[in-house]
């Protein structure tokens, strides 16, 4: 364990060290974040799964830091070029920029006009100019003139003296972290439009930005990222640059020493420098600081959204009828046993002709008299509200529930699909996703692509390797707040409780499968390749509903035997004491405090114990959008119920019924000022709205949460 990365860590998250240490020893050990934060709260001071993610992400830079350290001392050390103060001064960098500034100079590059000029013997004269002792340039040039090596004259020497400045100058760690320093507070942030586009058709969606300025400073991430967008494709163009006036000031602040013609020569040369080479080096830098930045704020809108919608009210173990609706092609229709699986499949047309109509409301009762359905899903796809208005209008006093349908098609596709329904049409595996997804959304939604579930900003300009740690991270967390029951778990589900992954999830499917459903979490040690240190990870966060009502639970079999000493302490046994709750408040916590077990876990017990496997998600809430089936239908001043179905950091776009979600705005999301729409609402609420502005042509929807929504400010 690297000390310096401790403390580093620890001061950076503003955490205590010795929290720190530890969360750091039991990642090395292979533990999992949520395993962490749920099990091991004496050793890390009870950090959440927040705080120990940061830990492990921040340690990671700094071992990336570490790497590139060590390869650029290798590289000097090859080349001979390492000295006692470069090595100290690469040894003390704390930061990326500042480590590859000393290294800068040393950088093998390719041949440059100063590296030219050198060969051709000009550094000398470089050198007497940068001193700027008052000399006449022209007399020092006069010496270094050989036409037979490209320096015809003085004029010549003089340029190909000051390209050697000029590199000098930008390569200056020193001059680049005041300049830097410049670039980060004061650039500006310049989007125009490109010759010849204003008036292209694919221009549209970017014409906010035809002629844009602000601080690079406080730009939002969502404005940046659509702005790089539209410069990949060619209709903006971007500069992110502080006044040009002002950086070449302070660099000859810092560099010039006098008036005399050499001095004129060393201007001429940090003008140069600064224009070709340093300020587009920054601005790189900028840029993929700006970006980092925007990619973080649009990752993090992401995994907020995706974890309320993993989370969102599962109907439950229920019977289903679920529809995948269509026009032409009619509604896919399939029944779901209490298990999600399915019972039976065909094809009706709610929105065909009257005999039609009349045959799929037939089809729709016996179905539901012959399984005793007990629930009804309709997807809100293509013709879903007046599928649903539809089935509604049969009163078969059964809860009609539009399903949000994103990313359906996708599962349909996928291999998941095909192993599980080898002989469906893909549109009835989207029924049965759809239905699926109204049981337990959690359990389907993990059959999915995260990106593909419609709950993202820009996600598809971020860092995707940085976007599938987050999410990964996302769902696995949501997987092991709610637990999973290890004898009806899909493969998918399975792999994502912490410590598992797919191999070991195929390996349980496989066992389960071989030896029938599993009795006790010992079982899970005889698994092929899950041994004790994926079973310490894995156990408290998997659920078996036999013998012992501990294996239902989050108490994790290392503490069974303390459980066991409680109930003993009381004279009964550890089931007695789950149902007793008179007797648990008896229990005198203190006195099972010891070296490894504290409070906070034995406060966790004893939750869980009253509530055993409790699921953390809200319960179902029977949802119905208002009268309204088309963007036609809105008008102004209306006010009617929605769901919020994306977050963002400009507001949150509702479906209100119509095909088309509509835009809260964040200055429309409340009365008073927000900062940040998830203080307000998350994916999945419920809403009331009020219509302020319908666009048919541009099939655009304004909304408001305001009491006076159309009072102006």
């Amino acid at each position: 364990m690297n000390d310096a990365h401790i403390h580093a860590i620890a001061k950076e998250l503003s955490l205590p060290a010795p929290s720190v240490s530890a969360a750091v020893s039991l990642l090395d050990e292979g533990a999992t974040v949520p395993f962490i934060a749920r099990y091991r709260k004496e050793a890390t001071g009870s950090l959440d799964e927040v705080a120990v993610a940061s830990v492990r992400d921040l340690l990671n830079q700094l071992i990336e830091l570490d790497k590139r350290r060590e390869s650029i001392l290798a590289s000097l050390r090859e080349r001979d070029l390492l000295n006692d103060a470069l090595e100290k001064a690469i040894v003390a960098a704390q930061t990326k920029a500042d480590l590859e500034d000393i290294y800068l100079p040393y950088k093998p590059k390719r041949r440059t006009r100063a590296a030219l000029a050198k060969e051709r013997g000009l550094e000398p004269l470089a050198v007497r100019l940068f001193a700027q002792t008052g000399q006449d340039p022209q007399k020092l040039a006069h010496e270094f003139v050989n036409p037979d090596n490209d320096v015809p004259d003085e004029t010549s020497a003089l340029a190909q003296a000051r390209d050697i400045i000029a590199e000098q100058v930008s390569e200056s760690p020193i001059l680049r972290s005041a300049i830097r320093e410049l670039f980060t507070t004061k650039a500006r942030f310049r989007s125009k439009v490109a010759k010849k586009k204003q008036d292209a058709s694919e221009a549209t969606p970017y014409r906010d930005w035809f002629d844009w300025d602000e601080a690079a400073r406080t730009i939002a991430g969502h404005r940046a990222l659509a702005m790089f967008r539209g410069e990949r494709e060619g209709i903006l163009s971007l500069s992110i640059r502080p006044d040009q006036e002002e950086a070449i000031r302070r660099l000859r602040s810092r560099v010039l020493k006098g008036r005399g013609k050499d001095s004129e020569q060393v201007g001429l040369a940090i003008d140069d420098g600064y224009k070709r080479l340093l300020a587009p080096s920054l601005e790189n830098e900028l840029r993929t600081a700006i970006k980092i930045r925007a990619d973080e704020e649009a990752i993090r809108v992401f995994t907020n959204n995706l974890r309320e919608l993993l989370l969102s009210s599962p109907l439950g173990q229920k019977r289903v009828l679920a529809l995948d609706p269509g026009y032409r092609t009619g509604a896919k229709t399939v029944v779901l046993d209490a298990q999600g699986g399915l019972v039976s499949h065909t094809t009706i047309y709610p929105t065909g002709s009257q005999k039609q109509q009349d045959e799929a409301a037939a089809t729709v009762r016996r179905l539901v008299n012959d399984h005793a359905v007990e629930a009804i899903a309709v997807g809100n796809g293509t013709a879903g509200r007046e599928t649903e208005t539809f089935v509604r209008a049969l009163n078969l006093d059964l809860p009609v529930v539009l399903v949000n349908e994103s990313g359906a098609s996708i599962y349909s596709a996928s291999e998941i699909a095909r192993r599980e329904f080898p002989d469906l049409d893909l549109t009835v595996r989207g029924a049965v996703s759809i239905g699926r997804r109204l049981m337990d959304p959690l359990a389907e939604l993990v059959k999915i692509d995260p990106k593909s579930i419609g709950v993202g900003q820009y996600q598809h300009d971020v860092d995707q390797a940085a976007l599938k740690r987050a999410l990964d991270d996302v769902v696995t967390s949501c997987v092991g707040a709610v637990g999973v029951d290890v004898n009806t778990a899909s493969p998918e589900l399975l792999g994502y409780v912490p410590g598992l992954g797919p191999s070991l999830a195929q390996n349980i499917i496989e066992h389960r499968n071989a030896g029938g459903p599993f009795q006790d979490r010992k079982q899970l040690l005889a698994v092929k390749r899950l041994g004790p240190k994926a079973f310490e990870q894995a156990a408290g966060f998997l659920r078996v509903r036999g013998k012992n009502p501990l294996d239902a639970s989050a108490v994790h079999p290392e503490r069974y035997t303390l459980v066991e000493r409680m109930a003993q302490s009381l004279g009964m046994t550890s089931a007695e004491l789950m149902t007793d709750g008179s007797a648990r408040e008896r229990i005198a916590l203190d006195a099972f405090i010891d070296d490894s077990v504290g409070l906070p876990t034995l406060t966790d017990i004893m939750a869980e114990l009253a509530k055993p496997g409790r699921d953390p998600r809200p319960a179902f809430e029977i949802f119905s959008f208002a009268d309204v089936h088309d963007i036609t239908d809105l008008h102004q001043g209306m006010h009617i119920p929605g769901i919020v179905t994306n977050v963002t950091k400009f507001g949150a776009f509702v479906d209100v019924g119509v095909h088309r979600d509509g835009l809260v705005h964040i200055s429309q999301l409340a009365d008073h000022f927000v900062s940040d729409p998830a203080s307000m609402v998350n994916v999945g609420q419920h809403v009331m709205v009020t219509v302020t502005d319908v666009d048919t042509t541009r099939q655009r929807i304004g909304l408001s949460m305001k009491t006076a929504p159309l009072s102006t400010e």
